[in-house]
């Protein structure tokens, strides 16, 4: 019995062993949220593991309020960095707090720490055989009183664009098509992407809620799904593997 017990754990550990992990790095558009059955809060990595099949596992690492430089000061980094193994990927996408220019904790300049920081990233993921995928923040809701989307993140999509194109990673411009999301829903029906509620109207919410950054569970799940088509169609040997087990 002690044999088969043994037997079934190694076969259980090694099967888990050769799973392809994909690491989420990134902020709290992207990151889990706690008590998910109440909370209508979601980050588009935390609906992400349904869209692939057993191959893949979907590591969510991705943490509320961090920056490239928060990121890394605080080890979370170093922590995803000691797991990779050859054929993993690590899906990046930073910028919303790396703009925090009255936080020094947290601040990059877009041109010199923002970009070395996606640089390190990419080098480091890559010396362990694993893939690194770099994506532009999501766009904000952001309408102005003509009904334009107005961009806010400065020149940071930009830098992530030339990284991406310099080290030729793999690379989603989520800042466009979640442009094209928030147009396409409109100054008012874009609201039900994001959280926008009355006192009231939602248990989890005692106050009005207002925000335009965060994802509702529709917003999170249209924008996993933007995510899958866009590593659909990526033309790169590299993402074989993760293509083939896109249900």
């Amino acid at each position: 019995m002690k044999e088969y017990i043994l037997i079934l754990f190694l076969i259980t550990t090694t099967s888990f062993a050769q799973k392809t992990i994909v690491y989420c790095i990134g902020d709290s558009t992207m990151a889990n949220k706690k008590d998910p059955e109440s909370n209508p809060e979601h980050g588009w990595a935390q609906v992400l593991q349904p869209f692939f099949n057993d191959n893949i596992v979907v590591e969510n690492m991705a943490v509320n309020g961090r920056s490239t430089k928060s990121f890394i000061n605080e080890k979370r980094w170093d922590s995803v960095y000691r797991k990779l193994k050859k054929g993993d990927y690590v899906l990046i996408e930073f910028g919303h707090n790396d703009e925090k220019i009255e936080d020094s904790a947290r601040y990059t300049n877009p041109h010199t720490s923002y970009r070395y920081n996606l640089i390190r990233f990419v080098k480091e993921t890559r010396a362990t055989g694993a893939t690194p995928i770099l994506l532009t923040s999501i766009a904000r809701r952001n309408f102005n009183e003509k009904g334009v989307l107005v961009p806010t993140h400065g020149d940071y999509p930009l830098e992530t664009r030339l990284v991406a194109q310099e080290y030729k990673v793999p690379f989603i411009d989520l800042e466009y098509y979640t442009e094209l999301l928030e147009q396409s829903y409109g100054p008012e029906k874009s609201k039900q992407l994001h959280l926008h509620f009355k006192a009231g109207e939602n248990a989890y919410y005692d106050k009005d809620k207002a925000d335009d950054t965060h994802l509702s569970v529709i917003g999170a799940t249209k924008i996993a799904t933007i995510v899958i088509k866009q590593l659909r169609i990526l033309d790169d040997p590299a993402l074989e593997k993760l293509k083939k087990a896109i249900k």
